[in-house]
């Protein structure tokens, strides 16, 4: 696959040491499979992964799509915001202002994933939010937080809100805006993400059919809640790492120009 001239010319893979480098390609994937998913919204939105060892962490460049992402073309931006290493792209305020927010007082978070899709936004607008009606909402509920509506997230004034609202969970609904989610490792923070959207797909759907609703029952709730609180803090994670290797996999046969 040739390399569009929107995107960075030349590997920079032996500029970065081989953490930094795989950190690269891992994302550089997960945007692209963002953007398989129908999850993207134009060149909006963003994922942000730590460099390992640091931190500094990387973000998309402002003005790409992210079919179009790179390992090479990912800005490296230190906690202040400030680029690292020469790039032609600046990046987004807003979603410097989310992600920095995040990496600064959680770290035990490799990778925040944020986005905009209808079905995340139409559930952020509601005021009961995730509904205990499907497998997938009790994942999301074990470790969900709100975040209320400030506007385009420019005011760093923000950042310490929604430092407070995240806590120590894993999955957060910004309300009127989007999700977001954050995790230990790249493939456990997209594997959340698709959980918390399909949650929400799935609440839309059952909303639309105009029938009553069927919740979960409180006792199945807080059971289901202790068992992956547990799976969560286990080695294994989410199972991103179980997951990953197929995601990848198909991502080669479609699109493997993001190790580039």
């Amino acid at each position: 696959m040739s390399v569009s001239p929107v995107q960075s010319p030349h590997s920079i893979k032996d500029k970065v040491s081989a953490a930094e480098w795989q950190t690269r390609v891992d994302l550089a994937a997960c945007y692209r499979l963002v953007a398989l998913h129908g999850w993207d919204d134009l060149i909006f939105t963003h994922i942000s992964a730590k460099v390992p060892g640091t931190e500094d962490f990387l973000i998309n460049p402002f003005g790409l799509m992210f079919h179009e992402m790179t390992a090479s073309s990912l800005v490296k931006v230190d906690q202040a915001g400030n680029k690292l290493m020469d790039s032609p792209y600046e990046i987004n305020p807003a979603g410097y202002t989310i992600h920095s927010a995040v990496h600064e007082v959680r770290h035990d978070v490799a990778c925040v994933l944020h986005t905009h899709t209808a079905a995340g936004v139409a559930v952020s607008a509601q005021k009961q939010g995730i509904l205990p009606i499907s497998q997938q909402s009790l994942f999301v509920l074990s470790s969900l937080a709100c975040h209320a509506y400030e506007g385009v997230a420019l005011n760093h004034e923000e950042k310490a809100r929604l430092q407070a609202d995240l806590g120590q969970n894993n999955f957060l609904m910004l309300h009127n805006h989007g999700l977001l989610t954050c995790g230990g490792t790249i493939a456990d923070t997209f594997l959340m993400m698709f959980t918390f959207q399909r949650a929400c797909e799935i609440q839309v759907l059952a909303q639309n059919g105009g029938a009553e609703l069927i919740a979960i029952e409180p006792q199945i709730l807080a059971g289901a809640k202790a068992m992956i609180a547990g799976v969560t803090k286990s080695a294994q994670g989410m199972g991103g790492a179980l997951a990953w290797p197929p995601l990848l996999r198909k991502l080669d046969k479609q699109d493997p120009g993001y190790k580039l």
